[in-house]
């Protein structure tokens, strides 16, 4: 059997286990979750066993708890009891039935099936000195001893549960279609002639780590000089369920010393990567949904297929590649009287899908 990742309550009578914590958003559908539960009934005192799926976003410390203050909104919920059995349940999967028998009869079976409208894993990167968990949306397995499934009346006591974090992802398509392009012609006060940039890139989506070629073109027919090309790469984040919170912060700051006199041109290619190593003190940037303090990337770009409620996403996700050429008069008052020619190109970032994951 592969890995199997388990976690048991505080006061041993209940055992949760799953055997990946990684579920692929495959477009059309989503990875099931199916797990076992272990039940040693003798501690229950006649109450019943739960489980539940959850997808919450979390938009502060658990400190906020102590105060009275909800932390935690739950954008959607699946609960099932557990034990005693109740109702019909769909045939186990393999995964299942080798852990059925690890638990004997002890064991039962669980399975839910996530919306496909449902965001993937994110996380808003905290400050070095932030303690506690970071905001973003999870998703969250949970056991737990109870008479009720969800009674606000009945206090659940935290040695009659056991849970873990899995995580919702979703990785690049199997077509990438070609890249974009902008261009833009500017002229300057008391000159009739044009600086010409065009930008592009070859594809539409990159994967994280890889480098990005951007293919850079200047025709200036200006007397006026380009002294230098900058390239940067902006993750604009936008924050839906708590209040209206859209912002931009920049992931890749890139300058290149190339100078093109009057009256002459350039065609070259810049290599940039933007990476979250080079971002690590940036308090609020999307990452990717982390287990415990594994290693995660950027956050991936968030996919709107049509029909798609925004408002369920919790955390939106896009990137933009802009260049700007620093354009100046030359002589000695060059630097002073300098302006900006620019383009933008959208950028999506992903992740590629890895051999062992189906196609579906």
């Amino acid at each position: 059997m592969a890995k199997i990742y388990k976690k048991t309550s505080g006061n041993g009578s209940i055992a949760l286990y799953l055997g990946k914590r990684d579920f692929v958003d495959h477009v059309e559908t989503v990875d099931i979750v199916d797990g076992v539960i272990k039940v040693d009934p003798a501690e229950l005192e006649g109450r019943k066993v739960w489980v539940y799926l959850a997808c919450s976003f979390r938009y502060g410390s658990d400190d906020l708890d102590l105060i009275g203050m909800n932390y935690r909104k739950d954008i959607w919920i699946q609960r099932q009891q557990i034990y005693p059995a109740v109702g019909t349940k769909p045939a186990n999967t393999p995964m299942q039935e080798a852990l059925l028998k690890k638990c004997e009869d002890q064991g039962h079976a669980f399975t839910f099936n996530i919306d496909t409208n449902l965001p993937c894993s994110v996380g808003l990167q905290p400050a070095p000195e932030d303690v506690g968990k970071a905001c973003g949306v999870d998703y969250e397995v949970k056991a737990y001893i109870a008479n009720e499934a969800d009674d606000p009346e009945e206090k659940i006591n935290k040695k009659d549960t056991c849970r873990l974090i899995i995580r919702k992802i979703q990785f690049a398509p199997g077509t990438i279609p070609a890249g974009p392009q902008a261009d833009i012609s500017k002229n300057f006060m008391m000159s009739d002639k044009l600086v010409h940039l065009e930008a592009s890139i070859e594809k539409e989506l990159y994967f994280h780590g890889d480098p990005i070629p951007v293919k850079v073109k200047i025709n200036n027919e200006t007397a006026k000089v380009v002294k230098k090309i900058k390239i940067t790469i902006d993750q604009t984040t936008e924050v839906l369920l708590y209040q209206a919170d859209k912002y931009t912060k920049t992931v890749l700051n890139e300058e290149f010393a190339e100078e093109v006199k009057g009256e002459s041109t350039l065609e070259k290619t810049f290599t940039v990567i933007p990476l979250l190593s080079n971002n690590k003190e940036k308090r609020g940037l999307a990452v990717d949904g982390r287990l415990k303090d594994e290693d995660t990337n950027l956050a991936s770009t968030t996919l709107i297929r049509p029909g798609m409620d925004k408002g369920m996403q919790g955390i939106l996700v896009a990137y933009k590649i802009k260049v700007n050429l620093l354009v100046s008069s030359g002589g000695l008052l060059g630097g002073l009287t300098a302006s900006d020619v620019g383009v933008e190109l959208p950028l999506v970032l992903m992740s590629p899908k890895p051999a062992d994951v189906p196609v579906e």
